[in-house]
Formats: C-alpha cells, structure tokens, sequence
C-alpha cells in the first residue's frame, strides 16, 4: 500500500498533489490479498518466483504452468519437493531435484478447477540449508482501482482557490463505473463517469476555502458495477488569509504616497509603485480610484486594475501623471483590495504641473529716427529659464499691412535656451509709429513688447518717440490726461493748472498731494490676459461690467468690427474707427503691397468724439487659396505732425488699431482643403469659481497646407476666444486664449464649435466648463467625534480624515469656543487643501474634571484664490468622557534574589491599568543600598535598575510590561520602589507620585573563603599560624571578600588572551605566596588550602600559570629573545617546580574543597612564579609563588619577611610585655644565631638611656626544621614609631638585616591593644583531613585571650581516634612545661576512642604575649611493633655476621693481591723512607658521613652481592604524623588588667604566693639561658670542652673510691639546720597535696611560728585573769580553746599557699566531673535529688560561729 505523508505546504521546493511513487494504493472489491507483480526470489542459493498465479481461467478446463528452479551458488545442490496438497493443483511425483552451479529445472504444475471461485496452495522444498514454500493461487477477475492515498493541494488564500489533480486506473480486467463525492470546500470533477480495463482517468481537486483552518477531508470513490466498492483519497488543503502591502518611498500618516515632483504640462510622467505579497499563498488584488469630484480633470492614469500576485513576489505597477493646469497641484487614491483580506492598503498619488518661464530680453525696442522708404532690423531675444518646452506666437501680421514684424512670429522653445529674433520696421507715412506687440505662451500669461520708431520725409519731421515718453505717457493714462490734445495740455501747463512731477509726468495741481502718489492710481492697472483682451477690443466680462467698472480705462480709439471674414470670395465691407478723445486726430492705414486686402481711403482726420469709416476690399489674388492679414492703423494726434508745435512734456505715442480679416478663394462647388491639425484639449475647464478665468488650448497645423479656423462668439455668449478666426501656415500653430465668467447658471457642458476651413464639413466642438460650483468638505465618521474614555489631566488623541470635494484649493480653518478650547485641539488647526486632498486631522482631548463632554467644534473654509469670498462652515459633533485612572502592580514585592555582579539581569514587572481610561503616565524608581560591611552612605550611587516604557500611556483594562533590566555596581543589597505619576495634556506631572511595587535584588559575586591549611613534606613542622602567615591568607580572604574592579572583568573566564610569556595583570590585588624554604632534594613542600563557596551562587575557579594566559604562535612568530626574568620563568614552568592539584574547579554554594600547592626543591636559589587566581565573573588575584631551596651544607634562617612590626605598647607603662620573634632553620645543618644588639645600644643612647627595644635571647642554637622564639621587650618613650636595623649573623651562615617597627601610643587618645578572640583570624578546628590521618584535636588553636599576671587557664581538648581497625599511641612535646602543660601527655588511642585532655597556662609575673606551638606526634601501634620486630631481626642478623664468613678461591686471589701490594710498599718505603697512602676522601660535612668507614668500592660491593654478605639497612622508625596545637595569650599587670578589664577581673584567680614584680619568667628558664653565663663556643673550643668534661666525668665514674663516698653518704645523719625543721603538723599535712607545696618551705615556716608566738603572748596573759577567778577556770579555759582554735582557722585562710590549694582542689575537682561526664560515669543533665535538711534552727546554729568568722575576716580584710 502506498504510504505517502503530507509535507510541508510552506516549502515552496515541493510540488503539490500526488507524490511520485512505484506503489499505489489498490481498491478492490474482492477481499482477498491485492495483486502483486511477479518477481523472482531467491531461497538458500535457488531462485525461483514467490509464487504462481493464474487468472483469465474458466471452471471444467485444465491449466499449466512451469515453475522454473536455478542455482546460482557455486556447488551441487539437492532438492526435494511436497507436491500440493488439494485436488486442484498437481505436479510431477515427488523426487529429487540435482542442481549443478548455474542449471536450472523445470517443475510443471497444473491447475484444474471446477467452480467460480479462488483456489490456494504451496510447493515446499527442503535443501540441506532449510525449507522453503512456493504459493499457487487461482484468482477471479472483480473491480480494482489504484488511487493515491493522499493528495496535497496547494496552499490557498481565503475566498480564493487553488486546484491540482491526480491519476487513478482501473487494474482490473473489467470495466468498472466510478462517482466520486466530497466535501466542501473541495470539489472533483469529473464526479463520475467508467474505465475501461486498464485505463486511467484524470480527476481535478478544486480547493475554495472560506475560513482559515488546516482542511483535511476524505474523498470517496464508489466503484463496481452498482457502487459496491469503495476506495478513498485524502485530500489536504492549508487556507490563510491573504495580505499584500504597497511599497513606497515616502509616506504619511494614514497612506502610503507616489510623489510624481513636477511635471510639464502636456508631459506625462511614469513612475512604479510595488505590492509586495508577504504572505505564502498566491493572491489576487484589486486597484480603484476612490471617489473625485464631479468634473475633475483626470490626470493620473493606472492600466493595472486587477492581477495576482506569487507568495513573497513583489509587482511593479506603473502610474502616469499628465497634468493639464499649470502651476496646480493634483491629488488622486488608489484602493487595493483583496479577496478576503481584514485589511485595505492606499496608496496617495500626487504631483506638480510646472510651465514654461519665458522673458524677453527687452521690454522696449527702440528703432529711432528712420527716413521714409528705409527699413531697419533689430535682435530681440526670447528666454526660456525652465526645463519646459514653450509655445509662443507673436500676435503680428508679417504682411505688407504692417510697418513692424518678426522673422520667426511662432515656434517652441526647448527648456533652458534662448532665441534671438530679428524684428523689422519698415514705416510707409512721416509719423511716429508705437505699437504694443503681444507674444503669447502656451499655459502662461502673455508677454508684450513696446515697437517704436519715428519715420521723418522731407516735408514732415514729427516729434521723435523715445522710451521716457513711453513711462510718461502710462502715468498720464492712469490720471486721465491723455484724452487731451498735447496742445491743450501745454496751454494748462502755462497756466499751471497742470505741474510736471519728478518722474516728468503731468500732475494737476488740485488733487492733494497726498493723493497723488503713484501707489494709488485713479485706474486699477490689469494684469496680462486682461491687458490683452482689452486691446483687441474684446466684450467685457460679466464681472468686470458689474461689479468694477472703472477697472478699465476707456480705449481712445476704436475700430468696429475688429475682424472681417470674407467667404463669399470678392466682396468689400466696412469698418468704423471712433475719436474717444478730445482733440483732432490723424488716421493712417498702412498700405500692402501684393495684398489680397485693400483700404480706402489710407489717411484722413477725425475731431474730437466723431467716427468715420473705411472701406476694406477682398480681392484674392489667387484661386482656391486662404487668405488671412492684420488691417493696420495709426492714430495720433494732428498737432503731432511737426515738432514744432509739440512740447516734449506732453508727447503723447499714437495708437495701433488692427482689423483682423480672412477669407478664402474657393469658388462654389469646389471642395474646400481637408485640414490635418492637432489639438491639444477639446474639454475646456474653467475653475469653478464665480470670477473671471483664462485658459488656452494649442491648436496646430500637422499638415502641408494652410488651415483657417473660426469660432463663433455668438455660439457660446459666456465665453470669448482671442483670436476668433485667423490662419495656420503649414507647420505652425495658433495659441487660442479663452476667457469666462463661472456662474452655477451655466450648463455642465456648453459647446463652442471650432470651424476649419470654412467648411461645415470640418469641424471641432469644443466642450468649455464654466460651471461655478459649491465649495465642499467631508469629514470622515458622518461628522461626528468620539473619544475613548479619558483620564482627567491626560490627554487622548484620536484622527479625523478631512477631505476637499470641490475642484479649487481651499484653506480651512477650526473654530472651537472657549469652553472647548480647554479641553479641545486640533493639529493642524489651518491648512490648505488641494482638490480630491485629504489629510489627517489630530484631535486632542484633556480633560481638567470628571464628566461627560459635548463639544461643537465648526470648520471654516474659502477658496484659495478668493480668500476675501464669504466662508463655509461646517460643524462636526465631538463627545467625551472623562474619569480617573490608576495603576496597580500584579505583584506587590517583587524579588529577583541574587544578581552576579558585573552583569545584568532583566525581568518584567506587569503594571494593571482597571481603570476605564487610558493615560498617560511616567514611572520613577528610588533607590535603597544596604551595605553591611561599609557603614558609610552608598544612597548616593547611580540608579543601576534600567526601565523600559518608562513614559507612555497605557490603554484601559490592560495590562503593561515594563521590561527592566538590573546593572548592580556594588555587592549589596538593593530596593527599589517603582512609583508612577499621572501626565497632563503638556507632559507635566499632574498629581504626587502613587507607589506601585517594590523589586529587590541581591548583588552577589563568586567568592571563596580559605578556611584552613595544612602542611606536609618539607613544611610539616610548621605551624598553622605560620602557615596562615607565609601565605597571606587574610589578605587573601580580604581580597577574595572584595568587589570585583571593573578591570577584573575585562575577561571574565579564563581565556588566553597575551602575546607576552608575562601576560598582562589586570588586577591590583597582589599577594605572595610562601612557600618556606628546604635543603635540596628533600620531599616537595605540600600546602593544601581549603577553599570554601561562602557565596549563595556556584563558584568556578582556576588557577591560571602564565602558559594558560598566553596565546600560542607559531613557531615562525616567536622572536627567540628573552631577557633573564622570562628565562627563569621559562625554566620554573618547564620544570613544573611549582604544581597545583587540581588547577581548576566549580563549587556550589556551602560546599568547599581541598586545593594541594607543591614547590619541588629540585634546584637551588629561589625560584618565583605568578599565577593567576580567576573566579569566574569574579575576582583575579595574583599570587606570586615564592620557594627557596637551600644547599645541603649551608646554614640558612629563613625569614618569611625582612620586617617586623611589634604589637603597640602604651607610653608610661612599668612592665611593657614581652614580645617574640620566630627564626625558622630550613636547612639541613644545626646553627647558631646572633643577634647584634649594637643598634639597640645606639637606639637607647638616642633615647636618654631608656632600653626602647630590648632582645632578652640574642643568642641561641636551632636544629634543622625548628623554630626558635626570641623574645624582645618593646618599652617606647613617645607615642611614634620606633624603627631600628637589626643584624641577625649565622655561625658559618649568611648575615641577614631585619627592621623592626615598634608604635608607642597614649592611652589617653587610643584604646589598650587587646586580644580577644575575635581577632584570631586562623581558624580553631581542622577542616582538612590529610592522607592516612586517623587522630584528630577538636581544636587546633586555643586562645586565652587578655589574662592578668600570676593566673593560670585552662581548655579541655579532645583527641579522637577516627579509625575503626588502628590503635595509635600519642605524645606531646612540649618545649616549655613551665608555662604550658597538656595532660595526659601520652597515651594510647583504641579504634574510635577519645581522650580528654586538659590544657593549662601558668602566666608568670611579668607581661608577655604567649604564642606557643605544641606537638603531638601520633604513631601507629601496629607499624611500631612491626619497627620493633625489623629492629630485633636486624640486630640478630649483625649479630651473626660478626663471627659467620665466607671464603672463596677469588678471596685468596684478592689476598694474595693484597699481600703483594704491601709488600711492594714495604720495599718502596725502604727505599724512599716514604709512606704511600691512598687518596683522601672528599671533604663533607659531618651529617652526611655514612658511618665511621667510608662507602665501599665498587668491587666490593660486587663481591658483596655476590657471596650474599651485604648487610641489611637498619630499618627505620615509622614516621610519625604531626598534630599541631596553638596556644595564643596575652598577659596584663594587675593594675592595666583591673583598669582596662574590670568585668573580667573577678573571673580569673590571682596567685598570691607569686611576686609578680620578682619572679622569673618561666619562658626564661626554656628559651635562653642565665644573662650572666658566656654564650656557648662554636667550632673547635666547643669540641674541646666536650671532650675534657667528658674524660673528667668518666674518671670520676671509675674512681672507686668516688663511688664509695656517695654510699656511705646516704647513711650518714643529715646535721640540724633551723631552717630546714619541719613545718608543723596542719600544715604539713595540706603541703604535700597542694599545690603550694612546690613554693619555697621557710616561707610557710616563718607563718606558723608567727601564729605560734601570738598564741603564747595571749596564753600568758590570759593566765593571769585565771588566777583571779578560780571557779570559772574551766569554762574560760573551753573558751580559749575555742577562740584560740578560731583565729589560727582565720589564720591559715589568710594564707596565700591556703587558698592556692582550694583553688587546685577546686579546678581538680572540676576536671575530675568532666572526666567523668565524658567516660558516662556522670550525666550533667540528670535531674538533682531532693535533699532533707535538719531544722533551721540547728542549721543556724552550726553555721553561727562560721557567720561570725567570715564577718571577722571581711573586716580584717577592710
């Protein structure tokens, strides 16, 4: 079955409909099996088909068919075969079947069937491989189909379609009917219809979807003879919605824009605009023009009105713009629309119309004075300043009828070039000649040019015109003064009625001067179009007559008709020329020659205000031709014909008047020339305004004959045409000017027929549209305004689309009252729209209360040109609502928890707005720093929290994300308090802020913290508190504890980022690392440091060598130069002296981890190292590694700092403390130190003999890996600082200078230096268990703090034994037991036992800091016995190899060898008297000789090996593991202790028996010896006094009689001395358990005989009484008793040895509960038992005398 998958609709790659495979899906009626090909198979090396079948078969006949085996492996084979096993099928009986390589074998098998239906069975065949079955079916024909099982259609776009089709064929071999039926939106066709066996059929899927969904639909297929079958087909069709864009390049608000610039009229203009298709479907649009006003000129043109577009194609489609108005301004929209799309596009098309810019190059052409009969030419020249091409035409006659003309009276003007015209005056009368020519332009306002010359004759010699008479006589015109005869004028010159002004025109002297200013004229002057219709004698306009009659000045002559059309071949009419002025004038027709027109007569006068005529006369020339002149006359005045008689102040030109005629030759019957012209537009548009207006059309003469034009005035009244009639030459062309009034009067269309050629078979009507029309304006939404509820003080905006309907440009203005402009506006509130223009109004809405406002803003417009004209209104209708917003946060609190530093944390913070308004807000944040470690104020620092949208408005019932971003500078933790204002329509705050939420943030960066240290190797006898020293640990921690430079996280991972082997440090944080120093080739010094993540965040840290900073090169890259420190640094990394373990790592918060730092002493000196520790995102630290490595023969103190600072003594002070100084011997060898008091001497010598710095044990001796303490005393006079050099020299060794620092201050401005035990920074308990460590201390340091003098401590430590198969023995070394002790001092540990130890201090009398290092050595039990063992077997075996040897034949070679060298050096003795000796061995230290021989030979050791006589090693002592305990103190004088400790003074016991002013410190007795004694001799001399006290020490313990005396010595009777009797018997019995008892006897002597003597003196006395009263004697003497009894009680709790013991036998008894409560003997918690005491009254009685007592001795004390 075929098995086909929908893909991907949106990839454009795949084709759509059924998918191309061998397979297909077959339908069949029949329920069996499908049909399957026949294909070969092939089984254990035999191919044959799977099986056979046989169709087309009728019941009752027989078939056969051959079933064909062939091996195809390279060996015989053998086959058997069961035959079938129904009746049907048959074959060959059952043999064997022998299959050579590559032979084949034929089995024939029948079928014989004896009914209709399907019959099956098999073949089996077994080989020596396996069986296999061949199947034998029988099939009937029935109705089958192969249909595809899917068929994917093209994606489509709602309300569009798309189709695609695919095959089915009928595999059956009958013929089989098909219907087809699906669902919409598919459809199929054909639907139905039969297949003949074999055939197949095409069907198309039509897909039209209505809605956007993933359709998915079965088609079914009823097939068979009545439907009986079926098969389906799954059709697959994806529908979206369409969506197309326009694409241009500029745009505005509401549209798109196609901005076409400025265009010539009579251009046309093409310019693109795209759609673009975004979506993946194939879309179909539509483009439409909206809606113009009526009789609008056309002047966008777009062909493209419909199309479709591919998915992600873009369609250019053209536009043109062919204005036809000059200098306007046209607009035009285009819709597209699509099918099903929820969204229109527009598209603003819009461009300029631009004319030609024509001048000439004079507006005067002056000829002169010219004699009769002569001819002169000027050059004129016509400029065209625009790109545009221009249309001009001279309105001139080049005929003979004219004394003035132009060689080139029409033609075109490309844009931005010049003409030069030459124009000629020819005068035929003794006159003056002036006439104004008119050059008219095509789209422009005419031009005109003034022509004049004076003609002189022998007779006549007029007055000669010149330009100043020209500017004269239009002043004259405008004050009326021209209408009267120069004569005339001169007389009232005379007579001063008339003045000449300074422009040397006439002025009468009656109007004021004010008046008669030439700003302010008596006639309006007109403009071009005016000026030329009124000097053609045009009819005036309607409003020109109505409404301004003295707009135009009377003409002074006038000629009627002003054109003459003779179309009857020869004839003669009349014209009649009128005398407006007020003097005599002259006419002079100028005569033509070779002219088809004549006047009659030529010249003549006319008076004043009379008329005359003319005849003119048409007589052609020429048959069946067009003729057209220009008649022209002269009139001037008659005094004007001698110069004589004229003034020049009152010259006045003559004046032109022309009579335009045509006619035509044509005699009757004979067809008149078929004219071939063009003309530019036949619709004639006039603006729709109710004023005069001017328009011209361009008619021209394609063809090579001459064209004569008419137009009737009559036919259209309203409209007049300049020139009505006249004659084209072939090639050339007419500008024909319209003028007309608009009126609403006028028809839409009036009709104004253009004749030509003066046939009524040829003509043109023009359609002229003078129709004045309503202005109009529509605002979008039917005139109504709604805003969307608004906050009061914001400001809601919403836009209104204003569109101008009429065909002028209009300006608008908004009119709101003043309660409406309060809270209405509108941008902009004026502007100017051009006709079909719409714009975008935006209207603002701020209200100031809550309520609901109704507003009737009204828009005033006019025309453009007219803005004197009445204005429109229109008003629109405006609602609002106004109400109060709020904002809310959806989380009060928001918590971002832990920000690393150095980066950036962003979040939302979602603000409620439930309010039914929107409005504009502004949010503010405050911000709150809390700093623990810095007290001081960081409020100050910038704001690091970043907000987005932190100024906008927010829309009713919505929600805002104010997306925020967090940048902390500091680590510390941050609140912020995000508080919002509500803006007013200005953008300024309307009320006081309104919190929202809260957001806090902790600023966090990785850190680590080093919390202990450990050492082994060659630095195990070092102390933590070294340990902790040597390698800066609390700079480190500081540092660590630091926020990160900005410098720090220029990288922040590691990353290599240098070029140089030294990388560069970006860090200022630099520490050193200590790694002590060892002799040569001894075991690697081993630090590990545990660090711990004190950090909430995971830390991941490394250890950076500068290798792993350094970027590698190439080889070719490198220079090959290095200086020394690169070189050492080169040798130390390539060596690996310095390794960490592990050298990088990641630690979640809480969890910390073991890091091991090694210095291998492989070479000797000192060897340095930077490395880089890196916290990612974190810190960089850089630590110099420093390791020395010592020679083995040299003596070195190493010093882990050449300077020293002591702890600060106050001045004053009696007894400064005692201060030590640690020198550590890192070699190999024992050495003496000494240290140089000289600068001491000098120091004190500076200081009025005061020992400022004194050192109490310059001297001394140190062994090999031990540390010696130098005790100094530090007393300063002043409150400075003291520095002093001090030399420390070492026997046979290297001399080093230490400084040492000592700062003095006043009690009074400081505080006493104090040690509590917060200052302690090493930490107590071991956090790092080293490798094989079974034994732990609970404590590592113990710290006593600030103790008083002559008072003892004492801490309870624990030792546990963590393993659970060893038992270890303990010890303690303790250097000094006078001070500190540790009880038990030894021991053994059992597997999982602890002891109780018990740590004791006994501060002396003088003060000192205490800083001791105890030891305790732990040894396996089992590895001892085992030494033990290897010790007694090692003993016995060089017990028996004293008397055991062996001999052997190369022993007596050797002999014999022996013998003979000695023998050769007897004789070579004899001979020489000389003594050979054999070479001296090398000179070495003591400590590195073997033993008292020297190593043997080579040979010897071979010969060792050989006869097995090589001693053993003794074996060595297990190495034991070290434990190391600090104790720390600081003791004070009683009197500093009481005075800066009086809390604390109570709490400690004072021992009395001590003095502290005399005795001795016990730290004297262990760390130096008595000041008096010479130091101890090095070298030689102490070897010699070894040696002598040796030898007298040993005679003496040889000397018998010596050893005699001290036996009889023991038996002699120790002699009597006083002070040595026995103390008596009270207290001798408290002295031996005391501990007291070790103080001084005489002294508790001294006390007894005392109390003794006291008790005898008051014995005395009291006898005495006794003898007085005899009968009381026995109850005085029980008195006595008693009383006696009480003071020597009294006595003896005096005494300081007294309260010694009780304070021991109360710590001992403290120490035995402890003991017991940590054996379980005594639990602390238990509950007490209730105890019964005796009555109150025995009670008192027996603590009576004890109460007096105690009230005895607190007076006695007072």
């Amino acid at each position: 079955m075929l098995a086909d998958y929908p893909v991907n609709p949106l990839n454009s790659r795949v084709s759509f409909g059924i998918t191309h495979s061998p397979q297909r899906k077959r339908a069949s009626s029949f329920r069996s099996g499908s049909l399957r090909k026949k294909t070969q198979s092939c089984f254990f090396g035999v191919e044959t088909c799977a099986e056979l079948v046989w169709k087309g078969w009728e019941p009752g006949l027989e078939y056969t068919k051959c079933l064909y085996l062939k091996s195809i492996r390279g060996k015989l084979q053998k086959l058997s075969f069961r035959p079938p096993v129904s009746k049907f099928f048959s074959t060959l009986f059952p043999q064997t079947i022998l299959l050579s390589p590559g032979t084949s074998f034929s089995l024939p098998v029948t079928f014989r069937p004896l009914e209709k239906c399907e019959y099956v069975d098999t073949i089996e065949f077994e080989g020596k491989e396996g069986k296999f079955q061949v199947s034998l079916r029988a099939v009937i024909p029935h109705h089958a189909l192969e249909v595809p099982d899917t068929v994917m259609l093209p994606p489509c776009a709602v309300q569009h379609s798309s189709q695609t089709s695919f095959l089915f064929r009928n595999t059956s071999k009958l013929q089989t009917g098909f219907k087809w039926s699906v669902d919409p939106p598919f459809q199929l066709s054909p639907e139905t219809g039969r297949l003949k066996p074999e055939e197949e059929c095409k069907v198309t899927v039509h897909f039209k979807p209505k809605e956007v969904i993933v359709h998915q639909t079965e088609a079914r297929c009823a097939f068979g003879d009545y439907g009986e079958s079926s098969c389906t087909v799954l059709l697959y069709g994806l529908s979206k919605y369409p969506h197309l864009q326009i694409i241009s390049a500029e745009q505005e608000e509401g549209c798109k824009v196609l901005e076409f610039g400025s265009v010539a009229v009579g251009d046309s203009l093409e310019r693109h605009f795209e759609i673009y298709n975004p979506s993946t479907v194939s879309t179909t649009f539509k483009l439409s023009w909206l809606r113009r006003p009526a009789l609008m000129d056309v002047v966008f043109r777009c062909e493209v009105r419909e199309g479709q577009i591919e998915p992600h194609s873009v369609l250019k489609v053209p536009v043109w713009f062919s204005p036809l108005t000059v200098d306007s301004r046209s607009v035009d929209y285009l819709w597209l629309t699509c099918l099903g799309a929820v969204s229109k596009d527009l598209l603003k098309v819009s461009g300029s119309s631009i004319g030609p810019i024509v001048s000439l190059s004079a507006s005067v052409l002056d000829f002169g004075c010219v004699e009769e009969g002569t001819e002169v030419t000027r050059t004129l020249q016509i400029i065209n300043s625009s790109a545009v091409l221009a249309y001009y035409q001279f309105d001139v006659d080049n005929g003979s009828h004219s004394v003035f003309s132009v060689d080139q009276p029409c033609g075109t003007l490309p844009g931005n070039s010049k003409l030069t015209l030459r124009v000629k005056f020819r005068p035929h009368h003794p006159i003056a000649h002036h006439k104004t020519l008119t050059c008219l332009l095509l789209h422009r306002e005419p031009l005109f040019l003034d022509l004049i010359g004076t003609c002189h004759s022998e007779e006549l010699k007029p007055a000669i015109l010149y330009p100043r008479h020209l500017s004269v006589y239009r002043l004259n015109l405008l004050r009326g003064l021209t209408f009267y005869p120069p004569d005339l004028l001169s007389a009232m010159l005379e007579e001063q009625k008339l003045k000449v002004d300074d422009s040397g025109a006439l002025l009468i002297r009656q109007i004021p001067a004010e008046n008669t200013d030439n700003s302010s004229p008596l006639v309006i002057p007109r403009n071009p179009l005016e000026e030329y219709f009124h000097k053609n004698s045009a009819p005036e306009a309607e409003l020109d007559i109505e409404n301004n009659s003295s707009k135009f000045s009377n003409l002074h002559v006038t000629v009627e008709p002003p054109e003459l059309l003779f179309y009857e071949c020869k004839a003669s009419k009349s014209v009649t020329i009128t005398n407006h002025t007020k003097g005599k004038i002259c006419l002079a027709w100028t005569h033509g020659t070779n002219s088809s027109f004549s006047i009659s007569p030529l010249c003549c006068d006319l008076g004043p205000l009379k008329s005359t005529a003319f005849m003119v006369t048409y007589n052609p020339n020429q048959q069946n031709n067009f003729h057209a002149e220009q008649l022209e006359c002269f009139a001037f005045y008659k005094v004007l014909r001698d110069h004589r008689y004229v003034d020049d102040q009152t010259l006045c030109p003559p004046w032109c008047l022309t009579v335009r005629v045509s006619g035509h030759s044509f005699q009757p019957g004979k067809e008149h020339f078929t004219p071939s012209f063009s003309l530019q537009h036949s619709e004639i548009v006039f603006p729709p305004l109710n004023k005069v207006s001017y328009r011209n059309i361009l008619l021209q003469n394609t063809g090579d004959l001459p064209l004569i034009f008419r137009l009737d005035p009559e036919e259209c009244p309203s409209v007049c045409v300049l020139p009505p009639s006249g004659l084209v030459p072939p090639g050339q062309h007419q500008i024909l000017t319209f003028r007309a009034t608009p009126s609403q009067d006028h028809p839409a269309s009036m009709p104004l027929t253009l004749q030509l050629n003066a046939s009524p078979k040829h003509k043109q009507v023009l359609n002229v549209v003078a129709v004045a029309e309503k202005l109009s304006m529509t605002v979008e939404g039917g005139g109504s305004l709604s805003f969307r509820p608004t906050a009061v003080g914001s400001c809601s905006e919403r836009t209104l689309w204003v569109k101008n309907l009429s065909r002028v440009p209009v300006e608008f203005l908004w009119r709101l009252c003043g309660s409406d402009r309060r809270v209405l506006s509108v941008l902009p509130g004026t502007g100017m729209l051009q006709p079909n223009e719409s714009k975008v109004q935006k209207w603002s809405f701020a209200p100031t209360e809550e309520t609901m406002y109704n507003m009737k803003p009204s828009l005033m417009f006019w025309p453009l040109q007219t803005p004197e004209c009445t204005k429109s209104r229109l008003t629109i209708k405006a609602v609002g609502l106004a109400s109060k917003g709020s904002l809310q946060a959806e989380h009060p609190v928001i918590d971002l928890g832990e920000v690393l530093f150095g980066s950036c944390k962003s979040f939302d913070v979602p603000l409620l707005n439930d309010s039914s308004c929107a409005f504009s807000y502004y949010l503010t944040a405050q911000q709150s720093v809390t700093v623990t470690d810095f007290p001081e104020d960081v409020n100050q620092d910038p704001l690091v929290l970043e907000m987005e949208n932190v100024k906008g408005v927010i829309p009713a019932h919505c929600k805002l994300q104010v997306h925020c971003t967090v940048r902390p500078a500091r680590r510390a933790h941050y609140c912020w308090t995000i508080s919002y204002y509500i803006l007013n329509a200005s953008g300024s705050v309307w009320e006081e802020p309104h919190s929202v939420c809260q957001i806090q943030a902790e600023c966090v960066f990785p850190t680590l913290e080093v919390t202990d240290v450990r050492s082994c190797g060659s630095v195990e006898r070092l102390s933590k508190f070294q340990l902790w020293h040597l390698f800066n640990l609390d700079v480190l921690n500081t540092y660590l504890r630091r926020d990160p430079s900005p410098s720090e996280l220029t990288f922040r991972v590691p990353t290599r980022h240098s070029l140089q082997r030294c990388p560069t440090i970006f860090t200022s944080a630099v520490l050193d690392f200590n790694f002590s120093a060892a002799p040569l080739s001894s075991e690697p010094s081993s630090i590990l440091i545990m660090f711990k993540n004190t950090g909430s965040i995971p830390v991941e840290w490394s250890f950076l060598f500068p290798e792993d900073q350094q970027i590698e090169l190439e080889h070719w890259a490198e220079s090959g130069e290095f200086n020394p420190s690169e070189h050492h640094l080169m040798m130390v990394q390539e060596h690996r002296l310095f390794s960490i373990s592990p050298r990088s790592g990641k630690l979640q918060p809480t969890h910390q981890r073991a890091v091991q730092f090694t210095y291998r002493h492989d070479f000797v000196g000192t060897n340095r190292l930077p490395v880089l520790l890196k916290l990612s995102h974190g810190r960089e630290i850089l630590l110099n590694f420093t390791g020395v490595t010592v020679e083995r023969d040299r003596r070195y103190i190493h010093l882990p700092s050449n300077r020293h600072t002591f702890a600060p003594v106050a001045i004053g002070g009696f007894s400064p403390p005692k201060q030590v100084y640690e020198l550590y011997n890192a070699g190999a060898l024992p050495l003496r130190y000494h240290i140089d008091t000289t600068p001491l001497e000098q120091l004190m010598e500076e200081n009025f003999s005061h020992p400022v710095l004194q050192c109490l044990n310059p001297d001394g001796e140190l062994e090999p890996g031990r540390t010696a303490l130098v005790e100094w005393i530090f007393s300063p006079l002043e409150a400075k600082t003291y520095s002093v050099d001090i030399p420390i020299h070492v026997v046979e060794g290297d001399s080093m200078f230490v400084t040492f620092e000592g700062h003095g201050f006043d009690e009074r401005d400081s505080e006493p230096l104090q040690m509590k035990d917060g200052c302690i920074t090493v930490p107590c308990t071991q956090k790092i268990p080293m490798p094989g460590q079974v034994v732990f201390l609970s404590e590592e340091r113990v710290c006593f703090g600030d103790i008083p003098v002559c008072s003892r401590g004492t801490r309870i430590l624990f030792l546990t034994n963590v393993s659970h198969t060893d038992q270890v023995l303990y010890k303690w070394i303790v250097d000094c037991q006078q001070t500190i002790n540790i009880s038990p001092d030894s021991g053994r540990l059992a597997p999982g036992e602890s002891v109780l130890s018990i740590l004791t201090i006994q501060t002396s009398g003088t003060p000192t800091f205490y800083q001791q290092d105890l030891i305790c050595e732990i040894t396996l039990e089992e590895k001892l016995t085992q030494y033990h063992k290897d010790l007694q077997q090692w003993e016995e075996e060089t017990e028996r190899q004293k008397y055991e040897f062996t001999l052997t034949e190369r022993d007596l070679m050797q002999a014999n060898k022996l013998d003979k060298c000695t023998l050769e050096s007897g004789v070579f003795e004899q001979k020489t008297g000389t003594k050979k000796y054999k070479t001296l061995p090398p000179i070495c230290s003591s400590d590195q000789v073997v033993g008292p021989s020297l190593r043997p030979s080579r040979a010897e050791r071979r010969a060792q090996q050989q006869t097995g006589l090589q001693r053993k090693r003794c074996p060595e002592p297990p190495r034991p593991t070290i434990l190391h305990l600090g104790v720390t103190a600081r003791s004070h004088t009683l009197m500093e202790y009481q005075a800066h400790f009086p809390t604390q003074f109570n709490t400690h016991y004072i021992h009395r028996s001590t003095d502290p002013k005399h005795s001795q410190s016990s730290n004297d007795l262990c760390f130096h010896c008595p000041v008096d004694l010479p130091p101890l001799i090095h070298g030689p001399e102490k070897d010699i006094i070894t040696h002598v006290l040796t030898s007298a020490l040993r005679s003496l313990l040889d000397d018998r009689q010596f050893q005699e005396a001290l036996v009889e010595g023991d038996t002699e009777q120790v002699p009597y001395f006083t002070q040595l009797r026995p103390a008596p018997a009270l207290t001798a019995q408290t002295s031996p358990t005391s501990a007291a008892g070790r103080q001084d006897p005489g002294k508790m002597s001294d006390v007894s005989n005392a109390i003794v003597a006291d008790t005898n003196t008051e014995i005395s006395s009291t006898a005495d009484t006794m003898e007085k009263s005899e009968c009381d004697q026995q109850d005085f003497l029980q008195e006595f008793e008693e009383e006696l009894r009480m003071k020597v009680q009294e006595s003896i709790r005096r005494l300081p040895e007294f309260c010694d013991l009780v304070e021991d036998v109360l710590l001992n008894t403290l120490q035995n509960l402890m003991m017991e409560a940590f054996l379980g003997e005594l639990v602390l918690t238990a509950r007490p038992r209730i105890i019964a005491l005796p009555p109150s009254t025995s009670r008192r009685n027996s603590l009576g005398p004890n109460r007096e007592s105690s009230a005895e001795y607190k007076r006695n004390r007072e």
